[in-house]
């Protein structure tokens, strides 16, 4: 049986954490017994709130995009509770397209898209790596089924997580044996971007064997089990009901 890290005394960072899976995650790395750093780029009275329902929660505004706000994100949190464990990359951006309206999938789409869910997750991953090296740490990235199927909310979106996907692989073949990277990719989970999707939530619902969309503490327990995994890297796990092996 694999053994896991106990999260009693650890650190953990979780981006994008006002709201959803993010939210879930936290809630649910608190009740492990961590510490943690909730983080938003603009949500900050529900980032705020977040950490003040938790036990042992600290709220830093940061946008990953940035780069030095990813530095400080660090910094603030090895000030505040001295170490950093996992690194939860959570924070990402979509935008929905049609995948038959290929004009409306412009460059600058693409980008704004990269821009985060790529870009944004590596120098995260890049400001945390020392930190994370000390204590052998984990990374946990939130991709998604669209990055392993033609499917999602758009072309650039799907293609991002497929970047993501990849980049999970590949990280993990150098970052050992210290640290352990692994990538959750999820399918429809009730969140508030998805709160309008009813038809496709009930396409789910009647096509998945689990006959339900995910519910955000559904990836939240996964994701801190494969997190704190001690002999599991450079995994891309999906959970998504079943529904990828009915569709």
């Amino acid at each position: 049986m694999t053994a896991r890290m106990d999260l009693n005394g650890k650190v953990v960072l979780v981006t994008g954490s006002s709201s959803g899976i993010g939210e879930a995650i936290a809630h649910s790395a608190d009740a492990r017994g961590a510490s943690v750093i909730v983080n938003s780029a603009r949500s900050v009275d529900e980032g705020r709130a977040v950490a003040a329902s938790l036990e042992r929660g600290h709220y830093v505004q940061g946008d990953i995009s940035s780069a030095e706000d990813c530095t400080n994100l660090v910094a603030e949190t090895l000030a505040t509770f001295g170490r950093l464990d996992v690194l939860i990359n959570n924070a990402g951006v979509t935008a929905v397209i049609d995948h038959r309206d290929l004009k409306a999938a412009t460059v600058d789409v693409f980008r704004r898209i990269f821009e985060v869910n790529v870009f944004g997750t590596w120098q995260m991953t890049m400001a945390a790596m020392d930190a994370l090296d000390v204590n052998g740490g984990s990374v946990l990235n939130m991709t998604s089924i669209a990055g392993v199927r033609p499917t999602g909310s758009s072309i650039p979106y799907a293609a991002s997580k497929a970047a993501l996907n990849h980049l999970t692989v590949l990280l993990a073949k150098v970052a050992g044996p210290a640290v352990r990277v692994n990538a959750i990719a999820p399918g429809l989970v009730a969140t508030p971007w998805t709160a309008e999707w009813d038809g496709l939530k009930d396409l789910v619902s009647a096509v998945a064997p689990l006959r339900r969309v995910a519910t955000p503490e559904d990836v939240a327990e996964l994701s801190l089990d494969i997190a704190t995994s001690t002999y599991v890297t450079g995994q891309v796990v999906v959970i998504d009901g079943g529904l990828t092996i009915s569709t």
